[in-house]
């Protein structure tokens, strides 16, 4: 079992329970899956920008990412419906663990002049999402092999009903959150 899951079985479900007065075990939010995301439109000329992000997601993911495809056609952009134009995987239980583990503990940490994430990234729904300007700050990311510098997505879904439920949970785990006055 990974470091994250265990302390949220045995330490975080405690926690929220009492400070939100839940009824039942099963009512207290958990992360359901966090979902990667690479966004290319430089794709639509060169298509081997993709490949290099597909290989570089599924090492940083530790699980295959898939190509994504244009849902609608945007004349503006030369884009057509169904043109390949990133890469995307979905992480569950395990590799999720795993991954919020590293995120946490040796990525984060490794951006320079940082100060915490935003706590403003919530939509609404309890869910989270994360943007990194620079795909390098992974550890498994070869510099000398990558063609492109690339900006990533990181969402973090939870089963909280509310922002303020999710911000506790994540700020459990570690998630390192900025004071709302900076």
């Amino acid at each position: 079992m990974s470091r994250l899951k265990e302390r949220y079985e045995k330490e975080i479900k405690d926690r929220m329970i009492k400070e939100f007065d839940y009824k039942n075990v099963m009512q207290v939010p958990r992360i359901e899956k966090i979902v990667l995301n690479i966004g290319l439109g430089e794709a639509i000329q060169n298509v081997k920008l993709l490949d290099g992000a597909v290989e570089e997601l599924t090492i940083i993911a530790g699980q295959r990412a898939v190509i994504t495809k244009a849902r609608r056609s945007i004349a503006a952009f030369k884009l057509r419906e169904g043109m390949p134009i990133g890469a995307t995987v979905t992480l569950r239980r395990q590799k999720m663990y795993d991954f919020l583990d590293k995120l946490l503990n040796i990525v984060l940490p490794r951006v320079r002049d940082f100060r915490g994430i935003s706590p403003k990234a919530f939509d609404g729904r309890g869910n989270y999402t994360l943007g990194l300007k620079e795909h390098l700050i992974f550890p498994e990311i070869d510099y000398d092999k990558v063609e492109k510098i690339k900006g990533m997505n990181v969402t973090i879904v939870t089963s909280a009903k509310s922002d303020e439920e999710a911000r506790y949970l994540l700020t459990e785990m570690g998630m390192p959150f900025r004071r709302q006055n900076q």
